[in-house]
Parts: C-alpha cells; structure tokens; sequence
C-alpha cells in the first residue's frame, strides 16, 4: 500500500461521541481504531491486489459505455451461462468464493458502473434500468443470447429489470431479495395477510436502519466529499453494513480491509451512490422463472406470500446461516441454489 494512504491513516484525527463504545449506535471507537491500526501497520493491499488482477478480466464496449467484466470460461463451449450482480456497499469480490465452484458453466461477474474495478463512469442518470441495458448490451457483445441471472441489493434488482425487459434471454432468476423499492409502493390490500404484515416490517427497518439511505439518495455530493477525502470515515461507513448485515465473523480484518480499500483506490464512493440517487422504473410482475434464497442475517427477508406477488417463485429455499452478502458468507449453498435455478430454466 503507497506511503501516502498510510500517511493519511497515521494522521487520522480521532473523534468521539457520547456513544462511541456502543456498537447499535454505529461502529464503536475501539473497534474503527483497530482497523484503521491494522490499515496504516500490516495490510498489505498489494497482496489482494495481485490476486483481483488474475481474475479473467474482459473489458466489452455496450452501446456507449464500457463494462469491465470478470468473464470465467468453462471447457464445455455448450454450458449453461449464469451472470452474477453484486450490490452496494460490495462489488464483484462478493462473489470470489463462488466462482470455483461454478468452473463447469460460463460466469460473467459484472463490475457495475460507478462501484469498484468499474469502468470510470463520466455522466450522470446511471439508474439500476440503465445500468440494465448495458449489462444486456455486453452479454449480446459476448454471444450470450441466454443465460441465468443472479444478484441481491442493487444487482437483484438490476437482474429483475433485464428479466422483464429481455424475457427471451433470461431463462431465470436467483434472488437474495426482493428489489427493495416494491415495499415501499406496494399496496398491502393486494397481499396476502402475511406479506402485508412484512410491509409493517419493512417500514420498520427503513425508519430505524434507512438512515444511509436517506443521505446517499438526496445529499450524495455531501456524502462523497466526506467519505472520499477521509479514510477512517469511509471504514466507518461500509464496515458497519458488512458486519451488521452478515453472520458474525463473515470477515476477518484484513477482508473488511480489502472491501474498503477496493473503494478507496478506484475513488468510487461517490459514483456507486447513483442507484441510491436516480428514479426506478421497476415491472409490476415478472414471469420469469425464479428461485430465492432466504438467508436469516439479511436486512429484512422476505416471507414467500410476498415474493410470490410480484415473481414467478418456483423454489423458495430458507438457510440456517448467513447474511446479506451470502455468496461470500455461504458459497456452498449460494451455489446450490443458483444451479437449482439453472435447473428451472432449463
């Protein structure tokens, strides 16, 4: 790592609150110390990398816009084809662990505009529905006319666009979630009395655990001067969704470490707030076949009377463990679950 980031760690102004020891509050003081003792003493970004950089990185030209893309090749020129969306405070690191074990199908793991390892991106209106189209573009640039896609957060929901935009090239769905916009328009007359009851739910954790997403929907430019010119601010920011949004001990350190500096190095914090910021056209029902893995740690699982509202839920599939970002915490099954979704797409 360059001496002028661990110049900036060591010089890093410690600021406390009434509240630093306790964690519901945010990130403790403590804990943000130890990572960023371990971030300017001991981490060695060139090590990780090394290892990103020997992923089977493609740029492909969609329409206007560059997409870089991790682009893993079976030996079988017939495999199945499986796209992989990952969200946001993450990028395509959140599926690392799955793609050894996928090396039988073709695996195109985009870097989604404006979040790291991305092409840069130089306007403004990058909305999950554009961001849509160029994924589609790319995959048509590659010669992939079908295929499964899979995603959760910002790529759940940028996946169930491309279904309902390009059913003749998604054979399927595998879900995480729901696109998380639908709870807060759908009308609870139209459900059924347990997925109108998840609504109250759902509102609950927006107005007890939304507050990022407040700041990084209406004041972004605020946000990104902030985060992007500081680096304990910017840990404090993604390391508190990592670990609050994940099973206990997902990440070890120098993992947190590597997520955040991913953001850091490409200087994306900004950009990757776009999603947050710009309008969502999402489909009223998507008919495409699916398959949704519940993972108990995540923001707010959705029971299956409400998935079924608004997808063609063909496999509702309830794990013991894991989070949010349950193709990092959880390959194995992660995996089951998209191969059974290849399945159903035949």
């Amino acid at each position: 790592m360059s001496d002028a980031i661990r110049d900036r760690l060591q010089r890093t102004r410690r600021v406390t609150s009434p509240w630093s020891s306790d964690g519901t509050r945010g990130i403790s003081g403590t804990h943000l110390d130890e990572l960023l003792e371990r971030w300017a003493n001991g981490y060695e970004w060139d090590v990780h990398e090394r290892r990103i950089s020997e992923f089977p990185w493609a740029t492909v030209q969609a329409g206007d816009t560059d997409l870089r893309v991790i682009h893993q090749r079976s030996a079988n020129p017939d495999a199945p084809v499986v796209v992989l969306l990952h969200g946001w405070p993450d990028s395509v690191l959140r599926f690392e662990r799955v793609l050894p074990l996928l090396a039988d199908l073709h695996v195109v793991v985009p870097a989604l505009p404006g979040f790291p390892f991305a092409a840069p991106v130089t306007m403004s209106g990058m909305s999950v529905n554009r961001i849509a189209g160029i994924v589609a573009d790319a995959l048509d640039e590659l010669g992939y006319l079908r295929y499964t896609v899979s995603g959760g957060d910002v790529g759940g929901t940028v996946a169930e666009i491309l279904a309902a935009e390009h059913p003749d090239r998604v054979a399927a769905l595998h879900l995480t979630n729901i696109a998380p916009r639908r709870a807060l328009t759908a009308d609870p007359a139209n459900l059924a009395p347990d997925a109108a009851a998840y609504l109250d739910r759902a509102a609950q954790w927006f107005r007890t655990e939304g507050g990022y997403i407040a700041e990084q929907s209406t004041r972004p430019n605020t946000l990104a001067a902030a985060l992007g010119d500081s680096p304990a601010g910017l840990a404090a920011w993604i390391v508190e969704k990592l670990e609050s949004w994940s099973d206990e001990s997902a990440f070890t350190t120098d993992e947190l470490l590597t997520w955040v500096t991913a953001y850091w190095i490409t200087g994306t914090i900004g950009t990757s707030f776009a999603t947050y910021v710009e309008p969502v056209t999402l489909p009223d029902r998507i008919d495409t076949p699916t398959v949704l893995s519940v993972f108990p740690r995540d923001i707010k699982p959705e029971p299956r009377s409400y998935a079924e509202a608004f997808l063609n839920v063909c496999d509702y599939v309830e794990h013991p463990a894991g989070g949010h970002f349950a193709a990092w915490e959880q390959p194995a099954a992660y995996t089951r679950d998209l191969r059974r979704a290849v399945e159903v797409g035949g």
